[in-house]
């Protein structure tokens, strides 16, 4: 059992992942070598980068534009959460976790500590870190109640600890901000389980499984 894909603010309208020549395009026209490279262009670099599959160049994107911006910025936070991202999802679960904590050290009480939050929960869990995953799950929960993705983590940490009533409301509070992947519906159907809720639990578990076969039908015919 795992958590859902990391969330991060990026423009899946700028590329199409498909164009080999997208990515030396956006390189040429952000020309990264001059002198006059705002921290905002490195980000939307690094996301680029990510789109790609290109999880190192976007890590180190990310750590320049950090560098680059006003100490404890706004930017600087951006890029250091966004980093942690890059480095998870290659596994790099201590540098994701170092980034994380210094975005938070940065501001832990606005959106991007949210997300900061979020994904350090992620980070700790997959990394096999002891520092209290669900606290951080708990946190980004309080820092923004309208993110579905940190319900559904939020719900599987209770999950883990046989918490099953309050993964369940979890679950629906993430599905009801409109949170729709199989996972979601997977673990609901699994907590429901727990709970003796049988009914409710078949009809997540089959909406589960028609979402995975809509994702199969999509892979066909693409």
């Amino acid at each position: 059992m795992t958590l859902d894909p990391h969330i991060l603010r990026a423009d899946n309208t700028k590329i199409d992942p498909v164009d080999d020549y997208a990515l030396a395009d956006l390189v040429d026209d952000w020309n990264i070598k001059r002198d006059d490279i705002t921290p905002q262009e490195l980000i939307d670099l690094g996301l680029t980068y990510l789109q790609l599959g290109f999880h190192t160049e976007a890590a180190d994107a990310f750590e320049r534009a950090a560098r680059l911006a006003d100490a404890d910025s706004l930017d600087a936070q951006e890029a250091w959460v966004n980093k942690g991202v890059a480095h998870s999802q290659i596994e790099e679960f201590d540098e994701a976790i170092g980034a994380f904590y210094e975005a938070l050290r940065i501001n832990d009480r606005n959106e991007f500590a949210a997300l900061a939050e979020l994904n350090l929960a992620f980070a700790l869990w997959e990394g096999d870190d002891s520092s209290h995953p669900l606290e951080h799950a708990e946190r980004a929960v309080e820092l923004d109640p309208r993110m579905p993705q940190a319900w559904y983590n939020l719900g599987f940490f209770y999950a883990e600890r046989a918490l099953w009533e309050d993964a369940v409301d979890c679950f629906e509070k993430a599905i009801t901000l409109g949170y729709r992947s199989a996972s979601v519906y997977e673990e609901h159907a699994r907590a429901l389980e727990e709970v003796g809720n049988y009914v409710d639990a078949e009809r997540a578990a089959e909406e589960a499984a028609a979402i995975r076969a809509q994702g199969h039908q999509r892979l066909l015919t693409e």
